[in-house]
């Protein structure tokens, strides 16, 4: 494998989990929200996602990987993070602050990604770019409601 192929994979890789990870924050976190403004916002960022993920898995398909899976550390501590709180006071500003968190934490590694793997094609950049905007624009969404 060259340098290209490498990066590229690898950033891939880093968009697949991310995007996983926001996919599944939004479907544990929506059942809980209150106000429909709130919802739309989440489900459109869902349905943005879930399009996304289709063309990592696309392009991940062309180098035959699978992908990655968000860290179990990662999961289990957003669903701690999230359970408990959420359970206690079902709130909408305790949501959108544990969304605009995990967003800024996905814009912020993602941005690391994309440096890190400066030789990964620009298909690969390209559908990461597009998975930073729409962290971005949903923890933007997201700051009415905190």
């Amino acid at each position: 494998q060259n340098m290209i192929e490498q990066d590229t994979i690898r950033l891939l890789r880093e968009c697949d989990a991310g995007v996983k990870m926001g996919i599944e924050s939004i479907e544990m976190t929506i059942g809980f929200v209150e106000s429909e403004k709130m919802k739309k916002c989440l489900d459109k960022c869902k349905d943005d996602h879930n399009k996304l993920k289709s063309e990592i898995e696309e392009q991940l398909h062309k180098y035959h990987d699978d992908g990655k899976e968000p860290s179990m550390m990662a999961k289990a501590m957003s669903w701690m993070k999230g359970g408990t709180k959420l359970s206690s006071q079902k709130s909408d500003k305790i949501i959108a602050d544990m969304m605009v968190d995990g967003c800024n934490m996905g814009v912020k590694s993602l941005s690391k990604y994309l440096n890190e793997y400066a030789a990964a094609d620009e298909v690969s950049k390209d559908i990461c770019k597009k998975l930073i905007k729409q962290e971005e624009e949903l923890s933007v969404a997201m700051r009415e409601f905190l």
